[in-house]
């Protein structure tokens, strides 16, 4: 009876044929992407000629200068405030109701194109004139909506 194979002799390439096998590797990846390969050259070529390259080239060489002035500005207090101003405005936009965020935007484009018209023929406003607006009632209602908005803030800010 055969012994058992315990050892399993794997082939040990030279260096020259390791070599000569990852040249044919890249041959052949180079043949089958010649299209992309190609491609590439050019826009390596037109950024070169419009110099974006050397420019692209310095900024990486220059990465722990580049990335220390970046941190610089982007640390400056206006910036962080902007940030968290961003942020806040987004958390209290996810809150409101899209339907109603399009009937107020709507509701505004259409009260400013009112106003604009409203220049447009350069009356004086009087007394009895906001008077007889109050009776109005699309004025009315929209001044109830102002004033509501005013109490739920009030009453916000007062937390």
């Amino acid at each position: 009876m055969a012994r058992p194979i315990v050892k399993i002799a794997k082939p040990v390439l030279t260096p020259a044929e390791q070599e000569s096998q990852k040249l044919d590797q890249i041959k052949t990846e180079a043949a089958q992407n010649a299209e992309g390969i190609l491609d590439t050259i050019k826009l390596l070529q037109e950024l070169h000629a419009s110099g974006i390259l050397e420019t692209v080239q310095a900024l990486v060489e220059a990465k722990e200068q580049v990335a220390k002035i970046a941190l610089g500005q982007l640390t400056r207090p206006p910036v962080t405030n902007t940030l968290n101003n961003a942020m806040a405005v987004a958390e209290a936009v996810s809150d409101i109701d899209p339907a109603t965020t399009k009937k107020l935007v709507s509701s505004l484009t259409h009260g400013l194109q009112k106003a604009e018209e409203g220049l447009q023929k350069d009356q004086k406003v009087g007394l009895l004139d906001l008077y007889k607006a109050m009776n109005d009632p699309d004025i009315n209602r929209a001044i109830g909506f102002g004033l509501n908005l005013l109490k739920g803030m009030g009453q916000s800010l007062k937390k």
